[in-house]
């Protein structure tokens, strides 16, 4: 690359910073030579997320000590994405785009990259994402894409017939995922428990349309305003209460379905009911809450491989019972306020803050529920005049920063869509009366099918597991696990 003010070949490519032109090299840059195109890049950065040339840098190679670094066999646009996710962008990516970046997470071994294209993953690039994750040796994309398709083969079953044979068999020995439910109970003594039939996790037989026993929870365990959420595949419940006083359960309970069983976690530092629970990468957050009847702003951090709670950033004002969604790799809650606000917020983990990203008005109406699907969130509200039966629904875009308002309304009897669970293009909702399920399409939710209702009475928690095999309904096929042998894997 010639410096500047000499002459230089007009076809080629100006230096980027990052991703875009700059004019110098600052101290602790260096250039990186992709294609024609250069870029500075600060060296601080590529050591921390990119295992090639935090290897390069300490391996007392002579690249080490040069200013200009040129990788061959790597596209000048992979790289460029690749510096637009280090430098916080969350972009959609083309078709083209994506093999690039697929291509440049391997090669440079970017975990950061690795997880946006787990978060962009869908149904119209699923199939592509695990090809291209199978080519180039892309193991946590591969299996996330394969899961995503698994969870979705009845409506990719044709399209799958473009991978190649042994890409298709891996995917039938997944898993799919399994619509699950609890009804709200509360904890019971040792001689209560022969009568509490009803305190059963059930999950959706989808080919028999009905619902099945899973397990039973444990005695001390309560679901009545209670946290509940799943992590990793193993469900968790904390908190709960039991009695007309409102007593703080303090045990915390661990189910994993693989294995069927129980186990327990210590309990939050601030003993909290009617609060929302999140799982997200390896983390429990307990969100606001009530304790003695006093509404919270308290937040706490479970960390599960450490197996301790920590307190982390209050909220902005306290909440109970807030809604809260997870969009691409985001942590997002609904906030009201007098007079018909209803405000969103996103939480920051590296920088431990809430900041507010969007604020939504509508006539004597709240967001109640707030499910994710691609990078949309869905908040679902009650229609006008507090009017629960007649559900409203505002699609909020996290990428563009827009509001669209899906016309007409939902039938939201007896609560079904305030416990909204989504499973690839489908949105499954239930009460007593009928299990429904949705598809999105054009960000709008279209009935596509009608099974069982939930045979218990009162609130209920939905949520989505992975259940072994042995559960009837749960597909066919081996559970090995294995990687196709007609493609160089690199680990």
């Amino acid at each position: 690359v010639m410096e500047d003010g000499s002459c230089h070949d007009p076809g080629e490519a100006p230096e980027e910073q990052n991703g875009h032109p700059t004019q110098g090299l600052q101290i602790g840059s260096l250039r990186i030579r992709v294609e024609r195109s250069t870029f500075v890049v600060n060296r601080d950065l590529l050591t921390e997320h990119c295992e090639y040339f935090r290897a390069l840098f300490q391996s007392g190679m002579k690249e080490c000590q040069q200013q200009e670094i040129h990788i061959r066999g790597l596209s000048a646009t992979g790289f460029s994405i690749m510096l637009r996710i280090l430098g916080g962008e969350r972009p959609i990516l083309a078709a083209d785009e994506l093999v690039q970046a697929i291509e440049s997470a391997a090669f440079l071994q970017v975990g950061l990259l690795t997880k946006h294209l787990i978060d962009i993953t869908n149904s119209d690039n699923c199939l592509l994402m695990y090809h291209a994750a199978a080519e180039y040796g892309l193991l946590d994309l591969y299996r996330s894409a394969a899961l995503f398709i698994r969870d979705m083969y009845r409506d990719l079953e044709v399209d799958m017939r473009c991978l190649p044979e042994e890409l298709i068999e891996y995917v039938k020995s997944l898993i799919p995922s399994a619509f699950v439910a609890v009804g709200t109970h509360s904890s019971c003594t040792a001689e209560e428990l022969p009568h509490a039939a009803t305190r059963t996790i059930c999950y959706l037989d989808e080919d028999e349309k009905d619902w099945k026993v899973l397990t039973s929870l444990p005695k001390e365990a309560s679901t009545s305003m209670a946290g509940v959420t799943v992590l990793s595949n193993k469900l968790y419940i904390v908190g709960g209460i039991c009695g007309i006083q409102k007593q703080v359960v303090e045990s915390c309970f661990c189910y994993d379905p693989l294995n069927n069983t129980w186990s327990t976690l210590a309990s939050p530092q601030q003993l909290r009911y009617n609060f929302t629970l999140v799982g997200h990468e390896d983390r429990l957050y307990a969100i606001g809450g009530e304790y003695e009847r006093k509404v919270m702003s308290s937040v706490e951090v479970f960390d599960v491989s450490a197996g301790s709670w920590s307190l982390a950033c209050h909220l902005p004002r306290p909440v109970a019972s807030a809604a809260c969604a997870v969009a691409m790799r985001r942590i997002f809650v609904c906030l009201w306020q007098p007079m018909e606000t209803t405000e969103i917020y996103e939480y920051i983990p590296a920088k431990d803050t809430w900041v507010l990203v969007t604020t939504l008005l509508r006539h004597q109406s709240y967001g109640h529920c707030m499910v994710a699907h691609r990078d949309n969130l869905y908040v679902m509200r009650n229609g006008p005049s507090d009017d629960f039966l007649r559900c409203m629904m505002d699609c909020y875009n996290v990428t563009s920063g827009q509001w669209v308002a899906l016309p007409g309304h939902y039938a939201n009897s007896k609560g079904a869509l305030f416990t909204a669970v989504v499973r690839g293009d489908s949105v499954f909702t239930v009460n007593r009366t009928l299990t429904l399920e949705y598809t999105i399409e054009n960000n709008k939710w279209k009935a596509r099918s009608e099974m069982q209702g939930f045979p218990r009475s009162g609130s209920m928690w939905t949520f989505l597991l992975r259940l072994p095999k042995t559960c009837k309904g749960q597909g066919n096929g081996s559970n090995g696990q294995f990687f196709p042998s007609k493609h160089q894997l690199w680990f």
